[in-house]
């Protein structure tokens, strides 16, 4: 991994996620700065993670690199016209991690000629096991999308898509999508308790359940749904419990549920370009 001056613009979880990430990786700490507004979290990243931090954002860019825009959706527009002036001079790769703002959103605020590459972690990026959507948009040379990626890297998996629209059903999927799985344990945990699982047990067991079935789909080669065929006996429990979520439609549901959310993701990036 190459030691670019890396600068993050916000300092919170996410931010804090792929710093400790890239230091976990051998990412020169001296290399990365952070700017944020509130000194507190400053001091809390500088004692965590020894990184250099900065109140002033377009100070923190002037020797960047790279530029990782971590702050809140609502704050971004402010933020980037700010720092465009700055971007324009010193012509860093910007890697957004801002949900829902589209490229030509974040390229017009930041004055135009930009590479930019636009990102969607989601919330497993806290603890290293993230999975990451990326696109990069024009004027991203190779070399930029091999840094993007490793920074990105650094907190989990990263997957390309080729056209920006992509990237709402990467918000769909990977960016909701852990919500979907906590629902389900909820379900599982809550009906376990009902069956007279004491709350602990029941606890363990969902999710002790749910880690080795994602690993088992993590390390074998067959699909999920060979995986589902594979424990799955004939005139058994699994194959009574499994009609009885066909009966329900489980399929239609979860359908239904990410065409609902890729659905919000166009229509809240939507309105953050009109802002």
């Amino acid at each position: 991994m190459s030691n670019d001056n890396i600068t993050f613009i916000g300092g919170g979880n996410m931010a804090t996620s792929l710093i400790s990430g890239l230091i976990a990786d051998g990412y020169d700490k001296g290399r990365i700065t952070v700017s944020d507004p509130d000194p507190d979290k400053l001091a809390q990243l500088a004692a965590r993670c020894g990184v250099n931090t900065q109140s002033e954002n377009n100070s923190a860019i002037s020797q960047a690199e790279v530029v990782v825009l971590a702050v809140k959706p609502q704050v971004l527009k402010a933020v980037t016209e700010d720092l465009a002036a700055t971007v324009q001079k010193v012509q860093p790769l910007v890697i957004s991690i801002v949900a829902g703002v589209k490229e030509s959103t974040l390229r017009n605020w930041l004055g135009g000629d930009v590479a930019l590459v636009r990102s969607m972690p989601n919330t497993p990026a806290m603890i290293q096991s993230g999975a990451t959507g990326m696109h990069a948009g024009p004027g991203v040379s190779e070399i930029q999308r091999n840094q993007a990626e490793s920074i990105l890297r650094a907190v989990g998996l990263t997957r390309w898509v080729e056209n920006e629209s992509q990237m709402d059903a990467v918000t769909a999927v990977s960016g909701s999508g852990p919500a979907y799985f906590f629902l389900v344990m909820e379900a599982i945990e809550a009906s376990a308790r009902e069956m007279g699982l004491d709350e602990d047990t029941a606890r363990l067991l969902t999710l002790q359940t749910a880690l080795g079935a994602a690993r088992m789909a993590l390390e074998s080669s067959d699909s999920p749904a060979r995986l589902r065929q594979k424990v799955t006996s004939p005139g058994g429990t699994t194959e009574r419990a499994l009609g009885i979520l066909e009966e329900g439609e489980i399929r239609t549901l979860f359908e239904k549920a990410l065409q609902g959310a890729r659905e919000r993701s166009v229509e809240l990036s939507d309105m953050l370009g009109d802002q």
